[in-house]
Order: structure tokens, then sequence, then C-alpha cells
């Protein structure tokens, strides 16, 4: 998700594709180019990261198995916080 007019920039990872700490399980066939694969998506991750950084974005990631809920209340008291004036939910 884009929030264009406050630079917010939102990513949900999915924890086998980006490799998450928690829960990723390197594969048990063709493991080689499969994690190949996971590494290159985590290195373009950061990439990403960094050049959104760069032209002023703020950048969020989730993973897949954290609740809805709080990625949604976060990001919107962060896009909230943003924008001009900085008001937030409840103001």
């Amino acid at each position: 998700m884009v929030f264009r007019s406050v630079k917010v920039a939102v990513f949900i990872d999915g924890c086998y594709w980006h490799g998450c700490p928690e829960h990723y399980v390197p594969p048990k066939t063709n493991s080689g180019y499969w994690s190949e694969k996971v590494v290159r998506n985590v290195n373009r991750d950061r990439d990403t990261d960094e050049r959104l950084r760069e032209a002023g974005w703020l950048v969020l990631r989730f993973w897949e198995h954290e609740p809805s809920d709080a990625c949604a209340d976060k990001i919107a008291v962060t896009v909230l916080a943003r924008r001009p004036g900085g008001t937030t939910c409840g103001d």
C-alpha cells in the first residue's frame, strides 16, 4: 500500500517468500534454488527500503503472521501523524 500524500509505503511480507526469522523453513526439494530465491527477495526488500528512505519515504513492513488489526492500527497512527498538523485518532 502507498499513502502518497504522506510518503508512507506499507509492505506485508509472506513468511516463506521473504525469509521470516520465526517461520521460514527451508524447502526439502530443490532447496538450493528456492533458498537462493528467498535470499534474493530479502536483498531486494532491503534495497527497496533504502531507496524509498533516500527519497523521503517512511517504510512500514509487517509479516503475514502479525495480527491484521495491530498492523492496521500502526498504519493508521503513522499516516495520521504524518499529515499536516499531525492529528491522530481521537484528536
